[in-house]
């Protein structure tokens, strides 16, 4: 398994995982089809970074790290193929996250999750993640909580 930068021919792979796992959890809002719809767009071109885990030519896990300004990103759009699950892919994609923004020279990586998602939770904690409000006008209805982790 290895964990690759963003690819136009993994495009694919990046929206139906986590089409996958939004219908599995929670249902598919209209602002997760569009950024799903178009990575490039929505994530590369205004500085953000998409990663896909690979193995044996198969797209078997994904993340975004989607620019909030500079120096802060999201960490987003995490999804890993369903009999993968539980295999250590999340926790290897959110680390990989975490050291290629210290890398980077990021300041902050922040996410929004759902309370019901412990497991998720769990690994974000495990990584130094720690619970912040939830602003009035979080662009996804289904969070209701919101993590960050410093990195300066």
């Amino acid at each position: 398994m290895k964990i690759v930068p963003f690819d136009p021919k993994h495009a694919p792979a990046f929206y139906h995982l986590n089409i996958e796992w939004l219908e599995t959890y929670f249902y598919v809002e209209a602002f997760d089809k569009e950024v799903l719809s178009a990575p490039e767009k929505y994530i590369i071109e205004p500085g953000g970074h998409v990663f896909f885990v690979i193995d044996d030519d198969l797209v078997v896990g994904t993340v975004a790290l989607m620019k909030i300004k500079d120096g802060v990103f999201e960490l987003t759009k995490m999804a890993v193929l369903p009999n993968e699950r539980g295999k250590g892919i999340g926790q290897a994609l959110v680390k990989y996250c975490i050291d290629f923004a210290y890398k980077n020279s990021f300041n902050k990586l922040l996410l929004y999750s759902n309370t019901e998602l412990e497991n998720a939770l769990y690994i974000y904690r495990k990584f130094g993640f720690v619970e912040i409000p939830v602003e009035d006008n979080c662009p996804y209805e289904r969070s209701d909580i919101k993590m960050e982790v410093p990195l300066s």
